[in-house]
């Protein structure tokens, strides 16, 4: 491929992760070429609710959040990641739910991430549109919302300043060895990293991955109604599981007054169309838990899919049997949080570097040997 244009590294998908790969490979002076079908965080990071959130159920997945969401804070103050520090509220509705966040609220704190144990008085003071009867719950102060979608379009136009070029509208049809093949003929050679989400098979089917659809809901602006990000202790249970559809009380209030409603998923549902069932499953979960929330009015309702690996972690690193190619795909929910933390983690194993978190759980060669 030597009359190709050539590159440092060549970022193939500019959503959340694959923007986020591009600004920090330019940022080490790479000559990065990024390829983009459609719009600039368009997929998956178009439909998240933008939530940065420490999840601690897998080691794993707790020290990218971790390492993640230092980098975010690096966002706070910019005006397009709309960066809001609402603060995650887990509910717990008995007691054995608080005892669970008691446990978890330790593990976080042991984590080094600020977390509160709270009874229920402290709990209705802080939201007092929960229904009665609750148990209390934990506290995340410091964690924050964003708007993926605007985010990834800045780190793009980040990239771009320091050189990248941006193939928009183009498709990768092929990858041979030493670069990409694109859908107009043009060919560009170096190494290649592959952020493609749900679409990761297209190209790497060698690596599992299957689409999870889920749904949102926003309604117009009820400031002041709820506070912090709201999740139910069990959320992870839906986040997590193998069940073909779940659903969980997962309920965002917005800067803008509106109120984001979650949150649903699905494993067999392959088209983009909204289910009425799927919506009203979902809504009835939040109605349980905020009862104000019946009356309010709904304005738009969506879907998006997840990028869902077998073990629920990422892959992040060398594609197994290739050459210069390498991989960042299968985040999940979790992919506005960790993506940054992604992006650092591949660059340092791409230039040779010790990574600051180990590198080994995510490594795709896992699902392959």
């Amino acid at each position: 491929m030597s009359a190709c244009a050539n590159y440092d590294l060549i970022v193939i998908g500019a959503g959340i992760v694959g923007a986020s790969c591009a600004d920090a490979a330019s940022a080490e002076g790479l000559r990065v070429a990024i390829i983009e079908p459609g719009p600039i965080g368009g997929g998956a990071t178009a439909a998240a609710m933008g939530h940065l959130v420490a999840m601690d159920d897998d080691p794993a997945e707790l020290a990218l959040a971790r390492y993640s969401l230092r980098h975010w804070e690096a966002f706070a103050e910019l005006e397009e990641a709309e960066f809001s520090r609402c603060g995650t509220l887990w509910v717990a509705r008995n007691e054995h739910e608080y005892q669970a966040a008691r446990t978890r609220s330790a593990r976080l704190a042991s984590a080094g991430i600020q977390a509160h144990l709270v009874d229920a008085a402290t709990l209705y003071e802080l939201e007092p549109a929960l229904r009665p009867d609750l148990a209390g719950g934990m506290l995340v102060p410091g964690e924050a919302v964003v708007y993926p979608p605007r985010v990834a379009r800045h780190l793009v136009q980040r990239a771009l300043a320091r050189s990248a070029t941006l193939y928009a509208g183009r498709r990768v049809v092929a990858l041979p060895t030493g670069g990409v093949r694109l859908d107009n003929d043009t060919c560009l050679s170096g190494p290649v990293l592959v952020a493609t989400g749900c679409a990761l098979p297209e190209l790497l089917p060698m690596l599992p991955m299957r689409a999870r659809k889920g749904h949102l809901v926003i309604t117009d602006r009820y400031p002041h109604l709820v506070h912090h990000q709201l999740l139910e202790l069990g959320y992870a249970d839906s986040a997590h599981g193998d069940a073909d559809s779940s659903v969980a009380f997962n309920v965002q209030p917005r800067p803008t007054g509106q109120i984001l409603i979650g949150s649903s998923r699905e494993f067999s549902a392959t088209d983009a169309e909204v289910s009425p069932a799927m919506v009203q499953r979902m809504l009835e979960r939040a109605f349980a838990f905020i009862p104000a929330l019946r009356g309010l009015q709904a304005l738009r309702s969506w879907t998006g899919f997840r990028p869902t690996t077998p073990d629920g972690r990422p892959y992040l690193g060398a594609v197994p049997g290739a050459r210069d190619q390498w991989v960042a795909a299968g985040h999940e929910g979790l992919g506005v949080t960790t993506a940054l933390g992604s992006a650092r983690l591949l660059v340092d194993l791409i230039l040779g570097r010790q990574p600051a978190i180990d590198p080994t759980p995510y490594a795709p060669s896992r699902v392959t040997a």
